[in-house]
């Protein structure tokens, strides 16, 4: 599966236009590499994502064959690092994840 159409169906970055510019903006790595949207993915990849002023690291669990329910989306992924996300609501509260 395409990276820009992963990043959508995963429902990393909701929109897959908005996925494809932000690859194609240099923003996502694979294994360390600065991809293109076209570049398919692999299960056991690292990727990597510079959204806004956020940097998250993700690990590939599994790519699916086509859409995916949004309760069987947290499989696809594994979440390895987060950057630049404060762990705060509106009212100044920490939020327990």
């Amino acid at each position: 599966m395409r990276i820009d159409k992963f990043l959508k169906v995963s429902r990393i970055i909701k929109r897959r236009s908005i996925a494809k510019i932000v690859v194609e903006g240099g923003k996502a790595k694979i294994d360390g590499k600065v991809v293109k949207p076209s570049v398919e993915i692999k299960v056991g990849s690292i990727l990597e994502l510079e959204y806004y002023d956020k940097y998250f690291k993700f690990q590939v669990l599994e790519v699916p064959t086509g859409n995916v329910t949004k309760s069987k989306t947290s499989e696809l992924i594994s979440l390895l690092e987060v950057r630049g996300v404060e762990n705060v609501d509106l009212d100044g509260e920490e939020l327990i994840y």
